[in-house]
């Protein structure tokens, strides 16, 4: 936040007229990244600036590299539930659509999820494996062996008991608004599982 609130101020003080700010979609208020997000956008809105808010939906690639196979098969707890996930290429076209046009946004915070809802159960299916999720205390324990960084195994665990409670999945979208054929985020997905999964 100390961050961003630097970035905000320096923007302001060098008179930028209008900023477009990359932030973090409604559904993921549960995830351990939120707070600077919604702090950002705040510190954006009350700055005197023109702004535009594009909230992403959880990243396609990411939900593919999370539940690639350990093993054969399936095992990141992410429930039964969907994740409303987005390809970072249409992301990239929305704010692409944005950019061109910047005045016919000002004031706007657009939630960019994707149009449907994938789930780790569907990316299984796809890939022929079965789906075996772990616990979140054998999950937890597999993160603390990996070489992260310490923000990042809880990150991480944020993401999965927000997709098991059913937090990452929606309804609605203004991707439509902005990027005329979204990707199938499901095909996006199992690919980048696939891929991790090989050796």
């Amino acid at each position: 936040m100390r961050r961003h609130g630097a970035v905000v101020e320096a923007a302001r003080a060098q008179g930028v007229g209008h900023v477009i700010y990359s932030s973090l979609h409604a559904s993921g208020a549960h995830l351990g990244f939120a707070l600077a997000h919604r702090w950002t956008e705040r510190a954006l809105q009350a700055s005197g600036m023109k702004w535009t808010i594009l909230r992403n939906g959880l990243y396609a690639e990411l939900v593919g590299a999370l539940v690639a196979p350990r093993g054969g098969k399936i095992t990141t707890p992410f429930g039964s539930g969907g994740i409303s996930a987005v390809a970072r290429n249409d992301l990239a076209a929305a704010a692409v659509s944005v950019l061109k046009a910047p005045d016919a946004h000002v004031g706007r915070s657009y939630e960019l999820a994707g149009t449907e809802a994938i789930s780790a159960a569907e990316i299984a299916g796809t890939l022929g494996v079965p789906y075996v999720p772990n616990t979140f205390e054998a999950e937890r324990a597999l993160l603390g062996q990996m070489p992260l960084l310490p923000f990042q195994a809880p990150m991480l665990m944020s993401i999965a008991s927000a997709a098991t409670a059913g937090y990452l999945a929606v309804e609605n979208t203004d991707l439509v608004d902005l990027v005329a054929e979204p990707q199938d985020a499901l095909t996006i997905a199992s690919a980048v599982a696939q891929a991790m999964a090989q050796p």
